[in-house]
């Protein structure tokens, strides 16, 4: 295949859609079954936008490991390889994952399984970021956080201790992506799907053939 970026790789990191595991926060509105069907389905959508153009080389990055059935319908579905995610916390998992990547690719750039606005021209750009010199590029959320991160070369301090899943994830970022005095750039603010107002909110934007789809699955 022809990439756009023979020398860069995306990694999409995604957790096995284990009912009770996934999306917990937008239950009790969805059962746990229901829940982890949305999970599916971010994931797939987010699949399907990474290889609607021939951009680079795509590895799902698994959690706990890749032996769930779906990590294999997706690498049936999608020519994706799979790996595992390795650490003890989401920062030590994403700095195993940069430092592997490393090893076989110039350009690095990791992103969820869960962000409908993100585009296939934002990933676009965050390559050509990369690509033009820039040290790291960073795609941030409206709830403080960032859903995209990509890096020319491993940068441990962007990850080691830091507090996850609150809303000061990307102001500290940009602080120590400052301290480091690293050459970043951030990308436009996306919007990634927590919570239920999250999931109505991607199902309203769905386009109407495709939204009959999502609700037979989210009530799966």
């Amino acid at each position: 295949m022809d990439y756009q970026f023979p020398d860069s790789v995306l990694i999409v990191f995604c957790k096995a859609p284990i009912p009770g595991q996934v999306k917990t926060r937008l239950q009790p509105a969805l059962s746990a079954e229901q829940a982890a069907a949305a999970h599916e389905q971010l994931t797939l959508m987010t699949l399907n936008r990474a290889f609607r153009q021939p951009l680079c080389p795509v590895q799902l990055y698994c959690a706990p490991d890749s032996r769930h059935p779906f990590f294999h319908t997706c690498a049936e579905q999608f020519p994706v390889g799979l790996a595992e995610q390795r650490g003890d916390e989401l920062g030590s998992r994403m700095r195993n994952a940069f430092s592997a990547a490393f090893g076989r690719y110039r350009h690095v750039v990791l992103m969820g399984c869960d962000c409908p606005s993100l585009t296939v021209a934002d990933l676009q750009q965050a390559f050509n970021a990369l690509r033009n010199g820039k040290d790291a590029v960073l795609a941030p959320t409206e709830d403080g956080g960032y859903v995209l991160i990509g890096l020319n070369a491993p940068q441990p301090a962007l990850f080691a201790n830091m507090r996850w899943g609150h809303d000061q994830v990307m102001a500290e970022t940009r602080r120590r992506a400052n301290d480091a005095k690293l050459n970043w750039q951030e990308l436009g603010r996306q919007w990634d799907v927590d919570w239920i107002t999250d999931w109505y909110r991607y199902l309203a934007e769905l386009k109407p053939d495709s939204v009959a789809e999502s609700s037979a699955a989210e009530m799966k």
